[in-house]
């Protein structure tokens, strides 16, 4: 056993982990291995007892069965085929505005984030379905690739979100208030998002052409008809879920499975439901579900050996000590939050980062539901910022040749979105009860 001071082992597990993480090693190797050995240099063999009891007690807990089945509801949903109906009726509503294609993409993006709760599943299908009309329309490319990357990423916002899910567990706090305080901050979003579109299309409007009045004329009835049967079945899902969670009939897991069902209901319902597509989506929710679990026993691993070794009382005594008080504090982690969400995936930092920063907040005196969604609204920005970046990487794997989109097109037009996040953070700080709000109306 190796004798070292609390502030030495810190750096010298940020550093190693940093390290592994741009060597290329999966994250879930990197976060266990330097737990494990960390562990063993500074503790002794002892310490191995600890693990297995730590993973008993992250397998242990109710409320991660709602991941697989948030994963499930999001997979049925997009096998369903709903998004197309609906950008279909948004595309007839809004594409005779400036700029109405890539605002329907947003609002498209805003609603499948209330069914699908992952962003591979609602990035992707964007993609797929409104890229190639604001292509084909003469859409600048940064502001088409741009408006599916921020729509798509706020499907792991807005609720059900397997992000929302994992933080509550891992900070102990309740899995129905923090879904239910992540619609008005992920709305606030959405919302900025395609004013940001609509003002740019306005002043430059090549950037975003409208539809041409021969594609405009269809009549009122029809384009109705087409936008209200892609707009119900999500919110028939939705109402499934989070309005028996808000009124108090079901607990998140249990909404979450009504949600499944619910789901694929609809996909049945749309003639999509098939043997195929079940085993499709019960193999990529056990891929995910599985990636999620992996990476969250090596964190608890590399936390509990952090923890146990003095590390969050380091980071605890670091962060207190900024200049600026609690919100200089703050703005120190929020900051943490965005330059590790350039390197490292968004689950890591939840199980890293949450044990580490809740004594923290706690120290500091924040609300514990207002400072877990604001981590969640900046970890949005973890989707756009290079080099890890979920969301572009999706959009250009999506891209045709034909398309001349380049990764400089796509990083063009995700920083204005960026920069949005930045200041619906703001605004969250300013106003907590953006956040605050619905939480305080649930039904006990």
């Amino acid at each position: 056993m190796v004798e070292a001071s609390p502030e030495l082992i810190a750096v010298l597990m940020f550093a190693a982990l940093f390290v592994g993480i741009l060597l290329g090693y999966p994250l879930a190797v990197v976060i266990g291995g330097i737990g494990l050995f960390a562990g063993i240099i500074f503790l002794g063999p002892v310490v191995l007892k600890m693990y297995p009891l730590r993973v008993l007690g992250f397998m242990s807990d109710y409320i991660l069965l709602a991941v697989p089945l948030f994963i499930f509801m999001g997979s049925m949903m997009e096998a369903s085929g709903v998004a197309e109906q609906l950008f279909e009726g948004l595309y007839l509503w809004l594409g005779g505005l400036r700029g109405g294609l890539a605002i329907a993409t947003i609002l498209m993006g805003t609603v499948l984030a209330a069914c699908v709760g992952v962003i591979a599943a609602s990035t992707i299908m964007m993609g797929l379905i409104a890229l190639p009309s604001m292509i084909q329309k003469g859409y600048n490319r940064s502001v088409a690739t741009g408006s599916v990357c921020a729509g798509g990423t706020l499907g792991i916002l807005i609720p059900p979100s397997i992000m929302i899910v994992l933080y509550a567990s891992m900070a102990g706090l309740s899995a129905g208030k923090l879904l239910m305080s992540a619609f008005l901050p992920g709305l606030l979003l959405s919302a900025m998002y395609m004013l940001y579109v609509g003002i740019r299309c306005f002043i430059r409007p090549r950037d975003g052409p409208p539809m041409s009045p021969e594609e405009r004329a269809v009549p009122f009835l029809k384009k109705t008809r087409i936008l209200l049967l892609g707009l119900v079945p999500p919110i028939f899902v939705v109402l499934a879920v989070l309005g028996s969670i808000f009124f108090g009939l079901a607990s998140p897991t249990e909404a979450a499975a009504v949600g499944a069902l619910a789901a694929a209901i609809l996909a049945a319902a749309y003639r999509r439901l098939s043997w195929d597509v079940l085993q499709k989506s019960m193999l990529e929710t056990l891929r995910i579900t599985c990636l999620a679990f992996l990476i969250g026993w090596g964190a608890t691993i590399f936390t509990g050996t952090f923890l146990r070794l003095g590390g969050g009382e380091v980071v605890t005594n670091v962060i207190l000590a900024t200049p600026g008080g609690r919100w200089g504090a703050f703005v120190a982690l929020q900051f943490v939050i965005f330059i590790l969400g350039c390197f490292i995936d968004w689950i890591g930092i939840l199980f890293i980062m949450v044990p580490i920063m809740t004594p923290v907040a706690s120290a500091l005196k924040f609300d514990p539901i207002w400072f877990a969604m604001m981590v969640c609204v900046n970890l949005q920005t973890s989707f756009m910022t290079p080099p890890f970046a979920y969301a572009i990487f999706y959009v250009k794997g999506l891209c045709k040749p034909e398309w001349g989109v380049t990764m400089n097109d796509i990083i063009r037009g995700v920083i204005p979105f960026v920069g949005l996040i930045i200041i619906g953070l703001v605004l969250c700080a300013i106003f907590p009860k953006i956040i605050l709000w619905l939480p305080s109306m649930m039904i006990k």
